[in-house]
């Protein structure tokens, strides 16, 4: 796919980069002076590449330039006045409820394709990964860090919740009682604690941390496109309490489809 497919201005409005190489994307949060904080645009940044993104495309890498992940939300959603034209959160507490819940469900949509099977996706993790930051690396399904991240889930200190679909990926990777405590002190959660609890696949020296994720992509990319596509369904809907039977049946069907594609290849 070619980077023009997608709208440029709207990934310049969001401060999102998009670099295809093969079968790999990388999307860049580009606000460094900002450290990477992200406003509505960077959401609808992020769900247009989502929606546009060629099925050819095996990997997504989600990084940040510069010293941050991403700091959270640009703090100049917590005013009275619009951001670039899209509301702000006092704003949007003042429209009637189902305009206002259909707005954070498009806010929501740049987070959550990140969750389908159809490709990898990898945060690469420098910095302050901070609120929405946080939640677009738990989007992902694989984490790389740099010895140098910090988690936080910093929306309760705020009076606000996690709302870009961080909180289920949170519990099913640390357990209830750890992400309650995560979220409710909003505490930094350093790069070794994350590989402890499960938060990181692995941590890195911070200027090791592109190879690694090269590394990382090259391999998951390596099966395929069908075999890694029906197998990230299936680790879906095992991390689901599902019943044994129901787990294998799946298994089955996944099975069967693959060697029905593999002998009509074979046939062809």
């Amino acid at each position: 796919m070619a980077e023009s497919t997608v709208d440029a201005d709207l990934l310049d409005r969001g401060g999102v980069g998009l670099t295809i190489h093969g079968r790999r994307a990388t999307i860049t949060l580009n606000r460094p002076d900002k450290l990477n904080a992200q406003t509505p645009h960077t959401w609808f940044a992020l769900r247009e590449i989502g929606q546009k993104l060629d099925p050819e495309v095996r990997v997504v890498v989600v990084r940040g330039e510069g010293r941050a992940f991403s700091a959270g939300l640009d703090r100049r959603l917590f005013g009275t006045e619009d951001v670039d034209g899209s509301p702000g959160l006092i704003s949007l507490g003042k429209r009637p409820t189902e305009q206002a819940d259909a707005e954070i469900a498009g806010f929501q949509q740049g987070f959550s394709w990140l969750r389908e099977p159809d490709r990898v996706t990898i945060a690469a993790v420098q910095g302050h990964a901070i609120g929405a930051g946080f939640q677009l690396a738990l989007a992902c399904d694989l984490r790389v860090l740099a010895s140098d991240a910090r988690l936080r889930m910093a929306e309760t200190s705020l009076g606000l919740v996690p709302d870009l679909g961080g909180t289920l990926p949170l519990v099913r990777a640390v357990g209830y009682a750890k992400a309650v405590e995560i979220c409710l002190t909003g505490r930094e959660v350093t790069a070794d604690e994350a590989a402890q609890i499960g938060l990181a696949n692995t941590v890195v020296p911070a200027d090791q941390l592109e190879s690694a994720v090269d590394q990382l992509a090259e391999a998951v990319a390596q099966p395929a496109a069908g075999a890694a596509r029906e197998t990230l369904a299936l680790l879906v809907q095992a991390e689901e309490a599902v019943e044994p039977e129901q787990q294998l049946a799946a298994e089955r069907s996944a099975q069967l489809r693959r060697i029905a594609e593999m002998a009509e290849l074979l046939g062809s």
